[in-house]
């Protein structure tokens, strides 16, 4: 992303834009870095404070090696995206688009089609001042809608929890291990031998006497390793 010299250099420049447009932009991005960095970092300490509060004041913490674990498996899963997903989104989001999107979340499912939508509902061009502004507001009330349903299935769902029989929450155990596996079939039905091969490397894995803090990374990296030498064998890759 530009830092706001870059962009404030940018809008001056450009002839298509009258000199009192250029001011407006230009406070549009300086107050944009300046609210989108603050609230991005209230909410990076807002998170920390749960658990936080779980580990130190009620005496839960699970120890850091658990901790370290799932860092590990985490990032190895997906933290490439920490750095592909803002460079690819911002062209389409914009710098206020950007940090909206990155404070909410979804932004493949959510906050890229609304602002698509928004900017097609006003006529605006890909990439001009007129699009970004109004995916903007897309973005936000995409968001505002997705809060205001999640606070009513939260609140909603505690409810339904407390009601269902003891078997029914028993079977909550499973959730997880069932949405990995739907996300595996999800990626394995386009190339079903790519997910047959990164199943077979997981199994192999997990029934190895390998230290545990790296068996989520190897089987990623030996997942990936396979892949690309299989491509590599096909010409697809150089």
């Amino acid at each position: 992303m530009n830092n706001a010299a870059d962009q404030t250099a940018n809008v001056a420049a450009d002839p298509r834009i009258s000199g009192t447009e250029a001011s407006s932009m230009e406070m549009f991005y300086r107050r944009s870095h300046f609210w989108g960095r603050l609230t991005l970092l209230v909410i990076i300490i807002m998170s920390l404070i749960p658990p936080l509060y779980i580990s130190f004041v009620l005496d839960a913490h699970p120890g850091w090696g658990v901790i370290a674990t799932g860092l590990v498996g985490y990032a190895s899963f997906i933290g490439i995206m920490w750095v592909l997903e803002p460079i690819t989104y911002y062209p389409t989001l914009g710098v206020a688009g950007t940090y909206l999107a990155f404070l909410t979340g979804n932004i493949a499912n959510m906050c890229l089609p609304c602002s698509s939508a928004a900017q097609k509902s006003v006529d605006a061009a890909p990439g001009s001042q007129k699009a970004e502004v109004a995916g903007v507001f897309g973005i936000a009330v995409a968001s505002l809608t997705n809060i205001i349903l999640l606070v009513i299935m939260i609140i909603g769902g505690t409810y339904l929890i407390s009601m269902f029989p003891p078997f029914v929450e028993g079977m909550f155990g499973f959730v997880l291990p069932s949405i990995f596996g739907a996300v595996l079939g999800q990626f394995a039905y386009r190339t079903p031998k790519y997910g047959v091969i990164a199943l077979i490397i997981g199994m192999a894995v997990l029934f190895s006497p390998i230290f545990s803090l790296i068996k989520i990374a190897l089987c990623v990296a030996l997942t990936i390793a396979v892949v690309l030498f299989m491509e590599k064998k096909k010409g697809n890759l150089e």
